[in-house]
């Protein structure tokens, strides 16, 4: 597969998956900018949120559960919900996705939107997906 995400969805490469469903898949972002830096991927491939309006249809139920998990699960006070469509725009993996990004009363704004993560992801995952 040449999709990043889809082979992760298929189970080819290893990711932190935080959330799972018939539609989408979530998993924490490698290189993140908030502590919990949540990417939520449609399971059906399609390039960017404006190639398929039924796509992010799909998935608005699944951003919203991951948005509310991050907010119990890592007391978060708010989340930013970002999508990049295109290269311009900054996307980098082109299959759709959509980054939830837990925000801290700490660093409010969207000057502070990309904050420095101390916290290593296996501990960011143990705390939203307890074993």
């Amino acid at each position: 597969m040449d999709c990043l995400f889809c082979s992760i969805i298929a189970g080819d490469i290893p990711s932190l998956k935080v959330y799972e469903d018939d539609v989408a898949y979530a998993l924490l972002d490698i290189n993140p900018w908030q502590v919990g830096h949540t990417l939520v991927v449609p399971k059906r491939h399609s390039t960017d949120i404006l190639e398929d309006d039924d796509v992010l249809a799909e998935i608005a139920p699944t951003i919203a559960q991951v948005g509310r998990l991050l907010k119990e699960r890592l007391g978060a006070d708010a989340c930013n919900v970002v999508a990049n469509a295109g290269a311009v725009a900054g996307q980098e993996v082109f299959h759709t996705h959509v980054h939830v990004l837990p925000r801290y009363a700490d660093r409010p704004g969207m000057v502070n939107l990309k904050s420095p993560v101390d916290e290593e992801l296996a501990e960011t995952h143990s705390r939203i997906v307890p074993s």
